[in-house]
C-alpha cells in the first residue's frame, strides 16, 4: 500500500493545490466515469454495511479520493486509466513547483515540470 498515493487523493479531493484544481476535477471526472462501468466498483458487487462508500473491490480505495489522485493508476492488470503526472513531478508539487500542461502528438495531456 502507497500511503503517498493515498495521501495524495485525499489532499486532492479536500484542499486541492489551486494550480491544479482544473486538471485534477477534469482528470477525475474523466476516471469516474470508467470506474463507474467497471465490474470492480462496490457498486456492483456486495459489500459490507461497514464500507458502505463507494470503492474499488480491487485496491479498497475510496473512488472519490482515488480518481483525484494524479500520480496513481487504475490497479487492474491491464490499468484501465494511467497516471498524468509521474511521481517526481507529484514531489515537486509537495515542494510547492507548479508543473505545466502539455499536449503531445496523439492528444492526450502529459505534464512536464517548469
Amino acid at each position: 500500500m502507497d500511503w503517498s498515493k493515498i495521501y495524495e487523493g485525499w489532499r486532492n479531493k479536500l484542499v486541492p493545490p489551486a494550480h491544479l484544481k482544473q486538471k485534477i476535477e477534469e482528470t477525475a471526472v474523466l476516471r469516474t466515469d470508467v470506474c463507474r462501468g467497471c465490474e470492480m466498483n462496490s457498486l456492483y458487487a456486495k459489500h459490507s454495511p461497514l464500507r458502505p462508500d463507494e470503492h474499488c473491490t480491487v485496491c479498497l480505495c475510496t473512488i472519490s479520493a482515488k480518481v483525484k489522485c494524479l500520480s496513481c493508476d487504475c490497479p487492474l492488470e491491464p490499468p484501465k486509466w494511467k497516471a498524468v503526472i509521474t511521481r517526481e513531478q507529484e514531489g515537486e508539487i509537495e515542494n510547492g513547483r507548479k508543473i505545466q500542461n502539455t499536449e503531445n502528438s496523439s492528444g492526450d495531456v502529459n505534464d512536464a515540470p517548469e
